[in-house]
């Protein structure tokens, strides 16, 4: 059997610096970013369109993007500065000392590539998207979808072709007012992930489900966004059954969780200068 033509992915949207103080780790990541680095690693003919600063945080993103062998030159830099989040964990739970979107918030593609988003074959928007990007792509007939798991209510999602969220992790809590909600603000097909619970996918009509597999989990995080980068592949650019893609979507983000970052890289020590630029904010959190 010959091999599938690799399909043209474009991710757009956000990226990050995760600083885990903790473990004195830093890792390259945001939504966008983990999917298009996950189309990449299945052969793919995968881009990310984002933005970064022209500060030493992009130039990290910037170098781990080109170390995925992603087109490191999608990549925008602007003034201003670029989305840090700094982390810290006991036992397994996380707490967030600093999100920080930086110039990414409210993202729009340059126009050049914005123009390249109408030859692929499927553009995904990451978390904090821009509701004029959202419009824009809805009247030119592209096709997309976003994720919305951070900010269920920041969109008008209808028009758009598929949304992708973050449910309740508790089987007691059921899952069917969340995707109301979601149906409510007009989002017509929807995928939730839930963690432990599994994945669910709504059409409108039917509600289909599939269970997670049990692992000895290292870090979830990137999970979701493996997820989302399978299901994409299998079921919306390959057309197979939306209960089957979700199959080897689940198994997608088993394998991510058993790894640090949303996909696999180096994790450097945190540099000095990092430590003494965000100084004032760990101070005051250790307070």
């Amino acid at each position: 059997m010959m091999a599938a033509t690799p399909l043209k992915l474009i991710a757009v949207g956000d990226n990050c610096l995760d600083v885990y103080l903790t473990k004195n780790t830093m890792a390259v990541g945001g939504n966008a970013l983990n999917v298009a680095v996950q189309w990449q690693r299945q052969g793919q003919a995968a881009r990310y369109f984002g933005v970064v600063g022209k500060d030493a945080e992009g130039d990290v993103i910037a170098k781990e993007i080109a170390a995925t062998g992603l087109p490191v030159a999608d990549l925008e830099r602007q003034d201003g500065a670029t989305a840090v989040t700094l982390l810290l964990e006991r036992n397994g739970d996380r707490r967030f000392l600093l999100e920080d979107l930086g110039v990414g918030q409210d993202y729009l593609p340059s126009p050049d590539r914005y123009a390249a988003l109408s030859g692929a074959d499927w553009v995904h928007l990451g978390t904090n998207s821009s509701q004029v990007l959202v419009e824009r792509l809805i009247e030119d007939r592209i096709r997309f979808s976003v994720d919305v798991s951070t900010a269920h209510a920041a969109l008008d999602l209808k028009g758009v072709p598929l949304v992708f969220a973050a449910g309740p992790d508790d089987a007691d809590v059921p899952v069917e007012p969340v995707l109301q909600g979601l149906k409510d603000r007009g989002a017509s097909r929807i995928v939730m992930t839930c963690g432990p619970r599994g994945a669910f996918f709504h059409d409108g009509a039917s509600l289909a489900h599939v269970p997670a597999q049990s692992i000895d989990v290292v870090d979830t995080c990137g999970a979701g966004d493996s997820f989302i980068a399978t299901f994409l592949v299998a079921h919306v650019s390959r057309t197979m059954d939306p209960t089957a893609a979700m199959g080897l979507a689940t198994d997608a983000a088993a394998e991510t969780c058993l790894h640090e970052g949303g996909f696999p890289q180096r994790l450097n020590a945190i540099p000095p200068w990092l430590l003494q630029k965000y100084a004032g904010v760990i101070s005051s959190a250790e307070a």
